[in-house]
C-alpha cells in the first residue's frame, strides 16, 4: 500500500512505488494540485491510466539545473507547461504592472515561475539532458504556436515552437494526443518522425510530405505588414475544426511551422474517463506549511459538466483551445464525482457551480456539426441565433435536480458562465425559473459586456434590447418567487471599436438603470484571440474593414471613468471625456446628467469642509462638557469621603 498517492515529485516518492525510472516527466508552472480543473496532473492521470509510469516536476527553479535532474531522466520524453494560465497574463495586470498574487503558488505567492515559463523551462531540460524528447502543451503553448501579437513586448513573436526549440507542440485539449504519441514513442519511434498526430505542431525543413495543406504569410511578413497578419489570422481561425479543418504551414526563416488539423473531440465514454482518474481533488501536503494552494478554493467543490463553447465571444480563445464542439460529461459521471465531493471532510453542503465555459451548453450546438463540423464564416448565435440550432436545457435541468436531491448537499450552485441569449431563444421559461428558484446564490452574474452595437458587433454578443428583455424576465421571475436577488453584469472598457462616444453610451445606460458596477474590466490582448488581432492591426480580419482600437492611456482611462462616473475619484477624467466628445449636456443639474459643474462640486466639498468642522467642534464642545461633569463628580466624592 502507497501512503502518499499523488503522482512521483521526488525519487522517495518513486521507491515507495517500485520504481527505478519514469517514462514520462510533467514540468509545469503550477503548483502540483491533483485535481481535474488542472491540466498537467490530468494528462499525468491520463498517461498513468495507460500504464505509463509519470511524475510531476512544479514549479522547479529556473536558476538552476538540478531541479529539472531530480526525477531523472525520463525514458520517453519531458511535457513542458506554464500552466492553467499563460504565464504572462499570470504575472502582469492589463497596465502592465507586476501582480500581488500567484493563485496557483503556495500561499499565493509570487515570483515562483518564469516569465514565458514554457521557453525557459525547455531551455533548462535542454541543459539537463541533451537528447531527450521535449513536448510543449498547455494554454501558453496553445495560444502561440503560430507567430503572435505579443502584448507585453508590443510586437509579433515567433511561434512558441520555434523559440523554445521543443520537438513537439501539442495543441488544445491533450488527451488524445499524448496517447497516440506515447504509444509511437514507446514502440521506438524516433520523435522527428512523429508528424501526423492530429491537433500537434512540428517544425519541418521541408514540405515534401505535408499535403492538402494552406499557407499563411510567414513571421517575417506578419512580423512587418499588419494587413498579412491580420490574414494569417483569419485562415488559423476559419480553419480551427476537427471535420473541414486543414493543415496550415507558416514559414519561419529556413524552416516551416506545420500544425496537423484539430484532434476529434473526446466522446462522453472518454471524457468520463477523465474524470474517473484517482485524483486526490487537492494540493501537495508538501504546501500545507505555505498555506496551501488558494486557485483549490474556486474548484474543490465545483464540478466540470462539459467542454467546449460555440458561443464565439471574439475575446475569447476558447474557439482555439477548447474548440466551438460541445462535449458533456454522462449524468453519471457528474453524480459520481459529486458523492466523492459530498465525503470530503471539509465539505460543508454547497456545490459551488455546475458548468464550463458556458454552464447551459450541455450538447452540440447542431445536428450538422457531426458530418460537417461548425460552420466557416457563421456562428451559432450571433448576430441571431441560428435556426439551425438545438435550444433545450432539459437535460441540464434533469442533472441539477438529480444533484441537488443527493443527500448530503443543501444546495447547488450554478456560477459559470451563462449565455442569456441562449436562454431567451428557449420558449420555455422553466429552466430559468428553476435556475432563479435553485441555484442562484443571492445574485447572477452575467456578460453583456456592452451595450452599443458597433462594439457588440465586433464582440460577437447578442444586442441590447436582448439583454433588457432578459433582465425584466429574472426579475420578474424572482418577484413571482418572493425572492430578492440581483443581476451583475460583467462590463469591458476599451474593446476595439469602443470609441469615448461608445463609452459615453454605456454610462448613459448605467444612469437609466441606477447601476454603478464595483469592477470593470479593460480589455486585456491575449494570444489567440480575435480581439487581439483587432487589438493589434486596426483591421477586423473577418472582413478586412477597418476599426476604432483605443491605445492611449489617457483615452483608455477615461473609458474606464465613464463606466463608474459616480465614483468621485473619477470625476476629473469623466469630465475631460465629455468634453472632449462634446457632450457638455451631460455636465450639469438635471437628471440625464453624469456630473455637476466644478464650482458646485467645490462648493459641495466646501459645505461637507465646513459641515464636517462643525460636527468635529461640536464633538470637542460635548467632549470638553463630559470632561467637566467628570471632574465636578470627582470633586463632590473627595469632599464626601
Amino acid at each position: 500500500m502507497i501512503e502518499n498517492e499523488f503522482l512521483p515529485i521526488s525519487k522517495e516518492d518513486m521507491k515507495k512505488r517500485g520504481w527505478d525510472y519514469l517514462d514520462f516527466i510533467i514540468v509545469t508552472g503550477d503548483a502540483y494540485v491533483d485535481h481535474p480543473s488542472f491540466g498537467g496532473p490530468v494528462i499525468g492521470r491520463t498517461l498513468e491510466g495507460a500504464g505509463y509510469k509519470v511524475g510531476i516536476i512544479a514549479q522547479p527553479d529556473w536558476r538552476k539545473v538540478d531541479d529539472f535532474k531530480k526525477l531523472g531522466k525520463p525514458r520517453l520524453g519531458f511535457l513542458v507547461t506554464a500552466g492553467n494560465i499563460d504565464s504572462m497574463v499570470n504575472h502582469y495586470s492589463v497596465s502592465k504592472k507586476r501582480r500581488d498574487k500567484d493563485l496557483y503558488s503556495p500561499g499565493g505567492k509570487m515570483g515562483l515561475r518564469p516569465d514565458r515559463a514554457t521557453i525557459v523551462y525547455t531551455n533548462m531540460v535542454k541543459r539537463a539532458y541533451k537528447k531527450v524528447p521535449i513536448i510543449l502543451g498547455g494554454i501558453e503553448a496553445s495560444l502561440r504556436r503560430f507567430a503572435h501579437y505579443d502584448y507585453w513586448d508590443d510586437k509579433v513573436r515567433r511561434s512558441i515552437l520555434y523559440d523554445s526549440e521543443a520537438d513537439l507542440l501539442i495543441y488544445g485539449m491533450g488527451e488524445n494526443q499524448v496517447l497516440e504519441l506515447a504509444e509511437y514513442l514507446s514502440s521506438g519511434v524516433n520523435i522527428k518522425h512523429i508528424n501526423h498526430i492530429r491537433g500537434t505542431v512540428y517544425k519541418a525543413d521541408t514540405l515534401e510530405n505535408v499535403y492538402d495543406y494552406v499557407k499563411i504569410p510567414a513571421f517575417e511578413d506578419v512580423f512587418e505588414d499588419k494587413i498579412k497578419y491580420a490574414q494569417a489570422f483569419n485562415v488559423q481561425y476559419e480553419e480551427q475544426d476537427n471535420i473541414r479543418g486543414k493543415t496550415i504551414v507558416q514559414k519561419h526563416k529556413d524552416e516551416y511551422i506545420v500544425q496537423n488539423p484539430p484532434t476529434d473531440p473526446l466522446d462522453q465514454e472518454n471524457l468520463d474517463k477523465v474524470f474517473s482518474y484517482p485524483y486526490m481533488r487537492t494540493y501537495h501536503p508538501i504546501y500545507e506549511k505555505d498555506g496551501g494552494i488558494p486557485a483549490i478554493k474556486e474548484v474543490k467543490f465545483s464540478l466540470i459538466s462539459e467542454r467546449g463553447c460555440f458561443g464565439s465571444c471574439s475575446f475569447c480563445a476558447l474557439t482555439f483551445h477548447q474548440g466551438r464542439v460541445i462535449q458533456p460529461r454522462s449524468q453519471e459521471s457528474i453524480i459520481e464525482e459529486a458523492k466523492s465531493i459530498i465525503s470530503d471532510k471539509d465539505f460543508k453542503g454547497y456545490i459551488h457551480d455546475v458548468g464550463g465555459p458556458t454552464a447551459n451548453f450541455r450538447h452540440r450546438a447542431c445536428e450538422k456539426q457531426k458530418k460537417h463540423g461548425t460552420c466557416k464564416n457563421k456562428q451559432c448565435l450571433f448576430p441571431k441565433p441560428c435556426n439551425n440550432l438545438k435550444v433545450d436545457h432539459d437535460e441540464y435541468l434533469e442533472l441539477l435536480r438529480k444533484l441537488r436531491s443527493l443527500e448530503g448537499i443543501k444546495k447547488v450552485f450554478v456560477r459559470s458562465g451563462l449565455r442569456y441569449d441562449y436562454i431567451m431563444a428557449d420558449k420555455k421559461d422553466k429552466f430559468l425559473k428553476e435556475l432563479c428558484e435553485h441555484h442562484v446564490s443571492g445574485q447572477l452574474k452575467v456578460a453583456p459586456e456592452h451595450i452599443s452595437p458597433r462594439v457588440l458587433k465586433l464582440m460577437g454578443k447578442p444586442g441590447r434590447n436582448v439583454y433588457d428583455k432578459f433582465v425584466d424576465k429574472y426579475y420578474k421571475i424572482n418577484d413571482k418567487l418572493g425572492k430578492k436577488q440581483f443581476l451583475v453584469p460583467y462590463l469591458m472598457s476599451s474593446h476595439p471599436g469602443s470609441d469615448l462616444k461608445a463609452a459615453i453610451e454605456m454610462a448613459e445606460y448605467l444612469r437609466d438603470m441606477k447601476y454603478q458596477p464595483e469592477q470593470v474590466q479593460d480589455f486585456y490582448p491575449t494570444p489567440g484571440t480575435l480581439s487581439t488581432c483587432m487589438f493589434y492591426t486596426g483591421f477586423d480580419p473577418r472582413n478586412m474593414k477597418k476599426v476604432y482600437v483605443p491605445k492611449d492611456r489617457r483615452e483608455k482611462a477615461m473609458q474606464r471613468a465613464l463606466l463608474q462616473y459616480r465614483n468621485p475619484k473619477n470625476y476629473e477624467l469623466v469630465k475631460e471625456a465629455l468634453e472632449k466628445a462634446g457632450r457638455l449636456d451631460l455636465i450639469g443639474h438635471g437628471p440625464k446628467c453624469l456630473i455637476r459643474p466644478r464650482e458646485d462640486r467645490k462648493s459641495y466639498k466646501g459645505n461637507r469642509y465646513k459641515q464636517g468642522n462643525k460636527r468635529q467642534n461640536e464633538r470637542s464642545r460635548n467632549k470638553k462638557e463630559k470632561n467637566t461633569r467628570y471632574e465636578k463628580n470627582q470633586g463632590r466624592k473627595k469632599k464626601k469621603r
